[in-house]
């Protein structure tokens, strides 16, 4: 068997990948993968933050076991991890709070399905968004971070390479150790989405609006279908900071979705529709089932939209790696302060005192 190639988008890099040493302890392919068309770099984790932030949430209680077979199943991902090797479960909450909690959502082209896992190919996994969603132990801020799918990390038992090979070459167990090697922060939950549900997802509420800049000067509000508000996603060559924009606009879309959601979905039988797309698009962990997002809805539903911070970790800019793949290089000193106030659920405060340059999603969207 020939070794596999680093899997880089088609759009952003033509240099092939170097050939990665032995597999560790990930040599195991994980549970399935189906085929997706769309290569959509979506924020994943939109179905998440929407059960976060849906007030109307509450009218779904009666449809929790319909809703929870709508759900794939990915095989316990944190089962082969060395619990040794870990980062510390986050600071006890206070009595009568609940912990603080994080996902780690990925959107993938060839999304994780517990019903053919066959079609697993080692190697040939692509993931264009990975999302850590931080939501604190008082229910009352949430972080989405963006981490640039071309990071030049350390993947575990392959040395040094984008980040989004170690979706490709060991599935969600060797991401999850990936991301918690690079940021210190314990993941509780993960998910995986399919892209293409996302434009149903917004066509279900109607369409979102998202602020673009207007020509002239200014901004406007600008609604979208879900096919546009796709098209508006996938756009990188004409942003004046290529996939860093795009990185925003992913964010932006989330930001939408979620907006409109805890408006618009108030009557038993919208939510029911927009559920059913929205959970029908993700595959979780086993642990992470509808009553636990219910669970969650309940505990969070003082939060809203605006209580939610859209950023990128940050970075030092690009570069090429010694082999000639263009890379992200993290900036690693003020990655840590920031995966630091993750880890430790003290994020609005360290947001507030942040220094200048640390990437956020402004209210217009490039």
């Amino acid at each position: 068997m020939h070794a596999p190639q680093v899997v880089d988008d088609p759009r952003t890099s033509t240099e092939p990948g170097p050939e990665p040493g032995p597999a560790t302890r990930h040599a195991r392919p994980p549970h399935g993968g189906r085929r997706r068309r769309g290569r959509v770099a979506l924020a994943v984790v939109a179905g998440a933050l929407v059960l976060v932030v849906g007030g109307g949430a509450l009218a779904w209680t009666g449809y929790t076991s319909s809703l929870d077979d709508k759900i794939e199943r990915i095989e316990d991902p944190f089962a082969a991890l060395d619990e040794a090797d870990r980062p510390d479960p986050a600071p006890a909450a206070a009595q009568g709070e609940a912990a603080p909690l994080n996902i780690l959502a990925l959107g993938s082209d060839s999304r994780i399905s517990a019903g053919d896992p066959s079609q697993w190919e080692f190697g040939a996994q692509r993931t264009d968004a990975i999302i850590l969603l931080h939501v604190s132990a008082d229910r009352r801020s949430a972080a989405a971070v963006s981490i640039p799918r071309d990071s030049w990390v350390d993947v575990p038992g392959y040395g040094k390479a984008k980040i989004n090979a170690a979706f490709s070459y060991g599935g969600p167990a060797l991401m999850i150790e990936t991301v918690e090697n690079l940021t210190g922060v314990r993941i509780d939950h993960f998910a995986v989405a399919d892209f293409e549900s996302f434009t149903t997802l917004t066509d279900t509420l109607g369409g979102v609006e998202i602020e673009v800049p207007r020509e002239g000067g200014g901004s406007e509000l600008r609604t979208m279908t879900g096919e546009e508000a796709l098209e508006f996603t996938r756009e990188r060559y004409s942003l004046p900071n290529g996939d860093f924009g795009r990185v925003q606009r992913q964010q932006a879309w989330l930001r939408a979705i979620a907006g409109k959601a805890t408006r618009e979905v108030r009557d038993v039988g919208t939510a029911t529709r927009f559920l059913d797309t929205a959970l029908s698009s993700l595959a979780v962990d086993e642990g992470f089932g509808f009553d636990k997002m219910l669970d969650l809805v309940v505990s969070s539903r003082e939060l809203s939209p605006a209580d939610i911070a859209f950023l990128t970790a940050p970075y030092a800019g690009t570069d090429r790696s010694a082999d000639g793949q263009s890379i992200v290089v993290l900036d690693e000193p003020r990655l840590a302060e920031l995966m630091g106030a993750v880890a430790e659920d003290r994020l609005p405060e360290y947001l507030e005192d942040a220094p200048d340059g640390l990437d956020q999603l402004p209210p217009v969207v490039r």
